[in-house]
Order: C-alpha cells, then structure tokens, then sequence
C-alpha cells in the first residue's frame, strides 16, 4: 500500500472515530450529577468490616431534629446548591432559585429541565441515620450531616424516585440503574464510616454483596 494513501486512509478513520465520538455525546445524558467521588471498592470493604453491626431504633426520631436546608453561600441554600452543581447550564436567580438547566438522574436515568422535578436525596437518610446512632448527637451534628456537601452524601435525582427510596437501607432499596450500584453502596459505606454509624445485618450482607462485585 502506498505510503501516501496510507496516511489519507488512516486519516480518514481518526476523522470517522472523532465523529461517532461527537455523536456519542449528543446522544449521552444532558449533565451528569456531581456527587463526591466516593471511596474506592477495596476502601469500602474495608470500612464496612469495621463497622458495627446493631439492631435500629427509631424512638424519638423527628426530621425536624436535622436542620436542612441552611445557607451556604449569599442567598443559596443547601438545595440550591447540590442542583446548580449536579446540573448543566443552571441558570439562577436574584435568590438563587434555579430557573433553568438540566440535570441527570442517576438513580434511574431520567433528564429533567425544571428543578421542581429534582429532590435533593439525603444518600444516607436522616432516618436511617438517626436509626444507626444520631440520635445520640448534638444538634450541630445533626445539622451538617444534614447540609454535608463534603461527603457523597447529597445528590439532586427525580423526586418520586426520591420519594419511592424514602427511608429505605440498601437492603430495602437500591436504585433501578444497576450500573450505580457500586458508586450508590461505595459512598453509603464512606458516609456511614465518617458519621460512625452503624450497619443492621441485613444491610451489611446487603452492602458486602454489591461491593464484592464492584
């Protein structure tokens, strides 16, 4: 093969290659959610093993008990926050409501382009949290477990799906893309791990499933 048309051949393939590259991404999801990366696999699994294992108890809970959402920054608060950061092209008002964009539910992979579609999920929730030894903390405690943008604790995802998971461990419930899986029981683990709360059998065996496949 001459040398010449080598090149031209080889060329034109980049130039193919780059546009079903480009075409990919058209057809992708409008904007990904930009929770915290979590914790590795091999890091989770290690968490997990150390944390303790104990039967819930929900006497006294109360939402309320967990101050949400707080200011952060100006006008913004915590869920204004988590959506213009878990979307695309978010465009916000004066008070910091977003008034456009377009966000990418990971949990079952819907796009949505009005925030009022979105809830802000508690990964970890308040519930379950005060369930696995919150309720033994102080109100500031609570307050920035609940408002924690540091930890992959908080993402913008649609909000019947939100309302679907409720309360619910991942032994109760797991998001319907099985391609999160790992990524939704990495950062459980991390955040359950940092707050030091504990883990009931069912959601450790649970956990250990997933991440032995992770």
């Amino acid at each position: 093969m001459p040398k010449v048309y080598a090149r031209r051949r080889l060329s034109l393939v980049a130039a193919f290659a780059g546009l079903i590259a480009t075409v990919g991404l058209f057809n992708g999801p409008a904007a990904s959610a930009a929770l915290p990366t979590p914790v590795s696999a091999a890091t989770a699994r290690t968490y997990l093993a150390s944390l303790t294992v104990a039967t819930e108890d929900r006497t006294g809970y109360d939402r309320d008990l967990f101050p949400h959402w707080i200011t952060i920054s100006g006008t913004c608060n915590t869920r204004e926050t988590v959506l213009k950061r878990d979307g695309t092209n978010v465009v916000t008002s004066s008070a910091c409501a977003a008034t456009s964009g377009s966000w990418y539910s990971v949990y079952d992979g819907a796009t949505w382009t009005a925030a009022s579609d979105l809830d802000i999920d508690h990964l970890v929730p308040l519930a379950e949290a005060w369930d696995s030894g919150a309720d033994s903390w102080t109100t500031a405690r609570r307050q920035s477990f609940a408002n924690d943008l540091t930890r992959p604790q908080l993402i913008a995802v649609t909000d019947n799906v939100n309302q679907s998971k409720s309360d619910q461990d991942p032994a109760e419930w797991m998001p319907s893309r099985t391609a999160y899986a790992c990524t939704y029981v990495r950062a459980w683990v991390q955040v359950k791990y940092y707050y030091d709360l504990s883990v009931d059998s069912a959601e450790k065996t649970k956990l250990s499933s997933v991440l032995s496949g992770c």
